[in-house]
């Protein structure tokens, strides 16, 4: 099977985050490897000779939950599979984006394609068929415990697949029944354990947490790039960001801030060295490398942990053919997740809390080191930017009730067989919320940042400054009097998760 160009083809390793975002926001078709698709049929025999020996294997031919002591005769497990997914689709709320849907058709169909879920080829042949086909199911955001995976949410993209529930293709939101006939897609019809191959799993909370990540990382770029920016309107000092001030106290996260920042204000004639008038700046300058640093730590281990879960197995039970094993376990409970998501929430919004104190440095005149009061040349007649802090503070202390830990909490479900559950993905859906307010605080920031520099000169910043104030001047004219910044303000945040300021910093690197 030869990969079509830019194609992203599943095989024995796996994706990466690379992949992952081209498929999941740039819309790059998926291939399943020659070996990947042995391991499938390998594993679907194997199935179905344990079947044939008559052992008992849970959610083939037993019920589920509670109901596992109920074993089926043979005629009721296709049944068993398609009122699996009938029963559990009662989500609720508002959809998921069709970005976070694309990432858990895949990460739904890399768990499968490992061959441990015992499902036939044709399923992961479906699966691939509508992330390429670009058949979007309709899946509500809220009813997973995150443990037995999120039931409810795969149960939606689920039915889809079986000619049920509801897409959008090309924009619009039709039958599912529709959507496969308009692509020439049969619908499938599911055999033993398929239903609950299909379900049982962490990838809701995945998907979301993926894309949650890979924009708090663009977030922590503007974050670096905002508060060098502010540091030249407030002429502050770059004594803290000296390079012996992170050696001995050597976390690598803290040096690499410090280290950007430097080169950030490189040739800047705005900063200043300490004097009589000014020993030392507040901490929300001064500490810039310990606390974004600190945040960058925790991006890490997010990461790291988001990486292992995108390849992982994490569907109930799972046969293993070269030992002859079937074993029920957990895989599908979202703990790693959950913690993980619950440190990202708290990694972004310390940005966004100290990004909105700097914000509150430049328009308050007395911290503003001599610029007009709130950025307005005319302040009194005008308001200028003093309304934007207010938008920050509100989204900062959102923040602080959405940054409480979910996975803390747990609540018993299935007549107290499923007694511990994860919330991870109410965890992974709070996370984008403060990742996304994160991003708007920052835009904020910077376009305070930028008009405070316009004050003090331009011609008088480092040259990334320069750059940086070009950029956010694209999406958003220098103040010339009292206007409405909502869309302003979206613009550039939006512009932030993209990734385009990111992509300006990494110019001259």
């Amino acid at each position: 099977m030869k990969p079509i160009a830019g194609t992203v083809v599943i095989d024995e390793q796996g994706l990466d985050l690379a992949d992952f975002e081209r498929v999941v926001t740039h819309q790059s078709p998926v291939q399943v490897s020659q070996a990947c698709h042995k391991a499938v049929s390998d594993c679907r025999a194997f199935l179905d000779r344990v079947l044939d020996d008559g052992r008992i294997v849970y959610g083939v031919n037993t019920g589920f939950g509670k109901l596992a002591s109920v074993i089926l005769p043979e005629e009721q497990t296709r049944a068993l599979q398609v009122n699996l997914i009938r029963s559990h689709a009662c989500g609720v709320g508002a959809p998921y984006s069709e970005d976070v849907v694309r990432g858990m058709m895949l990460l739904r169909l890399v768990s499968l394609t490992r061959g441990y879920s015992g499902v036939r080829p044709v399923v992961v042949e479906m699966l691939m068929a509508c992330l390429n086909e670009g058949i979007h199911p309709v899946i509500p955001q809220q009813g997973s415990l995150g443990a037995s995976g999120d039931l409810a949410p795969l149960a939606h993209l689920s039915l889809v697949l079986l000619g049920e529930g509801e897409a959008i293709l090309g924009g619009k939101r039709i039958p599912g029944a529709e959507a496969l006939q308009q692509a020439g897609i049969e619908p499938l019809t599911l055999q033993a354990k398929e239903g609950l191959a299909l379900i049982n799993g962490t990838q809701a909370m995945t998907a979301v947490g993926l894309i949650a990540y890979l924009k708090a990382k663009r977030v922590m770029d503007a974050a670096n790039a905002a508060a060098a920016l502010t540091m030249e309107a407030l002429h502050a000092t770059l004594h803290p960001f000296a390079e012996g001030i992170q050696r001995v106290r050597p976390f690598p996260e803290q040096a690499a801030i410090a280290r950007d920042i430097r080169r950030y204000l490189a040739g800047s004639h705005l900063v200043r060295e300490p004097g009589r008038d000014k020993v030392q700046d507040a901490y929300a300058l001064r500490c810039i490398p310990q606390v974004h640093g600190a945040s960058l730590r925790a991006l890490r281990h997010v990461q790291e942990t988001l990486e292992i879960e995108m390849n992982a197995v994490t569907d109930n039970p799972l046969l293993f053919p070269d030992e002859n094993a079937v074993y029920s376990g957990g895989n599908f409970h979202g703990q790693p997740i959950a913690l993980a998501m619950d440190y990202l929430k708290i990694a972004v919004a310390e940005l966004a809390n100290i990004a909105e104190r700097r914000t509150e440095r430049l328009v308050n005149p007395q911290l503003n080191e001599g610029l007009p009061a709130f950025l307005a040349p005319d302040a009194g007649q005008s308001s200028g930017l003093m309304i934007l802090q207010y938008v920050s503070a509100s989204l900062v202390s959102e923040n602080k009730v959405l940054a409480h830990p979910a996975s803390v909490d747990s609540i018993p479900s299935s007549g107290n067989q499923e007694d511990h559950v994860s919330m991870g993905t109410t965890s992974a859906r709070q996370a984008n919320q403060i990742v996304d307010h994160a991003a708007t605080v920052l835009a904020i920031e910077l376009i305070c940042a930028a008009q405070a520099v316009v004050f003090r000169g331009v011609e008088h910043a480092s040259l990334i400054s320069r750059r940086v104030i070009e950029w956010v001047h694209r999406y958003v004219a220098p103040y010339a009097g009292d206007r409405s910044y909502s869309r302003d303000i979206a613009q550039l945040a939006d512009a932030i998760c993209r990734g385009e300021l990111s992509d300006v910093l990494a110019k001259g690197k």
